[in-house]
């Protein structure tokens, strides 16, 4: 039996939920989906500087969960922006709501 999924914690509510490249209609598009908790890993690692250790600790999971929750998000912008995809940010079921 898989144990289960810890909550994970994020600060702030996105003010924008979907990008796409300009210039072509959104039905021509592909999607790619990113959590919130995955948005909130790269918050913290990149526009932040967070060491993964404080990072996990600010969103109150394990230091290898953070690694992994950001390497799958990092993949996901890296997809949209070398395939042209667009970006919707939605609140993840494994994200248990905003701290302050």
């Amino acid at each position: 039996m898989a144990r289960p999924v810890s909550p994970r914690h994020v600060c702030c509510d996105p003010k924008a939920r979907y990008f796409k490249p300009r210039g072509i209609p959104l039905s021509e598009l592909a999607e790619e989906t990113l959590g919130v908790d995955e948005l909130e890993a790269v918050r913290l690692a990149d526009l932040e500087g967070f060491y993964h250790e404080k990072a996990a600790k600010r969103m109150r999971v394990s230091r290898a969960t953070f690694g992994r929750i950001l390497e799958n998000a990092r993949k996901k912008i890296a997809r949209v922006l070398v395939e042209g995809k667009a970006l919707r940010i939605e609140e993840s079921s494994k994200s248990s709501g905003y701290i302050p």
